[in-house]
């Protein structure tokens, strides 16, 4: 079918090969085969009048004009599969929906495992997808890659719906055998001392201490940098260095690894952990039975 010139299925083929970043992958992701991938390629080039992807070993990479048809393009076949094909009353039981989330292991670790284990009763075949944070969490959420940020709050634009899910506070935690860590440490000992901090992501996008300390205009002594909070406890193991963590987190890692749990000398330690999701969502019957139970565990949780 064809729209102002333009064969609708070609945004099809467009959205797959964004995705996927393969010639073979987004043929066998639509169900084309390879040649009629690569002759849905060249309709579009002809179309866009741009090479709209240049081949880097064997990764279709987007051209600049292939960038800014992402968002547009994802949204438009979002808005025809909630709009117009997913009418039918949302069945949970009989759903095979797969949701994408992006959060940090904290959030998985000690507040979304349960989620899980609540779908899994209630929807045996709803599944999950988790993405950690990376660069521009918001751009996954404007170009439909994702149903769903869990994050800090004040790391949330506006430009999409967004609600608290609960209240965390951040502790300072350290190997038990560090004797320069005492229940309560002065501001000048927790800036003085080693840190290992967590960033997140190709730009290492700091933990959200990361912040309070920019606010203060503080720069702790960064002496090891890890990708995910998972790692932290063994990283501190034996050392005299410290770290900076959610509370429920610090909880969670001191059942498995002997840690020693002293309050954080920031004037600004709390913050409120957020559930964003697309604008486009906002009536997805399938989003809003998720954002209740997300709603609903996060009170369990408090």
């Amino acid at each position: 079918m064809r729209f102002k010139g333009l064969d609708l299925n070609l945004l099809v083929a467009l959205d797959a090969l964004m995705t996927e970043r393969n010639l073979t992958a987004a043929a066998q992701y639509v169900n084309l085969s390879q040649p009629a991938m690569s002759a849905a390629v060249a309709r579009l080039r002809d179309y866009f009048g741009d090479d709209l992807f240049v081949m880097r070993g064997r990764e279709f990479v987007p051209t600049a004009r292939a960038a800014e048809l992402v968002a547009p393009v994802r949204e438009a076949l979002s808005h025809i599969q909630l709009s117009i094909i997913s009418r039918d009353a949302f069945q949970p039981s009989k759903s095979h929906r797969r949701f994408k989330v992006c959060l940090s292991d904290f959030m998985t670790l000690v507040y979304f495992r349960k989620v899980v284990e609540r779908v899994a009763r209630e929807a045996p075949s709803v599944s999950f997808e988790f993405v950690f944070p990376d660069d521009e969490p918001g751009v996954l959420l404007r170009r439909g890659e994702v149903d769903f940020l869990l994050l800090p709050e004040l790391l949330l634009a506006d430009t999409h719906p967004k609600t608290a899910l609960f209240e965390e506070r951040l502790v300072c935690v350290g190997c038990p055998t560090n004797k320069q860590l005492s229940h309560r440490i002065a501001l000048e000992k927790y800036m003085s001392m080693g840190h290992v901090t967590v960033r997140f992501g190709r730009a290492r996008r700091p933990s959200i201490e990361e912040f309070f300390l920019l606010d203060l205009g503080l720069k702790r002594r960064e002496e090891v940098v890890v990708p995910t909070f998972s790692v932290v406890p063994s990283i501190l193991s034996r050392t005299d260095r410290i770290a900076t963590l959610p509370l429920r987190l610090a909880e969670h890692f001191s059942e498995l690894t002997p840690l020693r749990i002293a309050e954080v000398p920031l004037p600004l330690s709390s913050f409120t952990e957020a559930i964003q999701w697309p604008s486009l969502h906002n009536g997805d019957p399938a989003s809003i039975w998720m954002r209740e139970i997300l709603l609903e565990e996060a009170q369990n949780f408090a």
